[in-house]
């Protein structure tokens, strides 16, 4: 009998994979174990790590302070996946080890966003009078 599929989110499993994953290239990034000259003197720390369902790979996301030369370092990144992904994932017991790949957090975007929006003097007025529905209505 197949299994069903189930979108309850990730397992157990899925979020301690994820986690040990984030944790240890944040500590190999705090130490400064990756020699690139991209990465050198930059403050730069994974938020999140997404494992795939069937533990194949890892979404690591990236933020950067100051947000500048993103994209240099996601390559330097990329460039230092073999001992980045050997080190990470030593350890964990997985029969295959994951791939890696690296994205921009753009949580914090999105953030500035929704809150340049809630100031807008328009909304913070439908924010402030919970009677405007009703005043319009009649």
């Amino acid at each position: 009998m197949a299994k069903k599929s189930s979108s309850r989110g990730p397992s157990q499993r899925q979020l301690r994979v994820g986690e040990v994953v984030r944790r240890s290239v944040n500590e190999m990034l705090i130490r400064g174990d990756l020699f690139d000259p991209d990465l050198e003197n930059r403050s730069i720390r994974i938020t999140e790590a997404r494992p795939t369902p069937d533990l194949s790979g890892v979404i690591l996301y990236v933020s950067v302070l100051g947000g500048e030369n993103e994209d240099k370092v996601i390559e330097a990144l990329d460039r230092n996946k073999k001992q980045i992904r050997k080190e990470a994932v030593s350890g964990l017991g997985l029969r295959l080890t994951p791939t890696l790949r690296f994205e921009i957090d753009r949580t914090f975007d999105i953030i500035d966003t929704t809150n340049r929006m809630f100031s807008d003097p328009k909304v913070r007025q439908d924010i402030l009078d919970p009677d405007h529905e009703s005043d319009e209505k009649a």
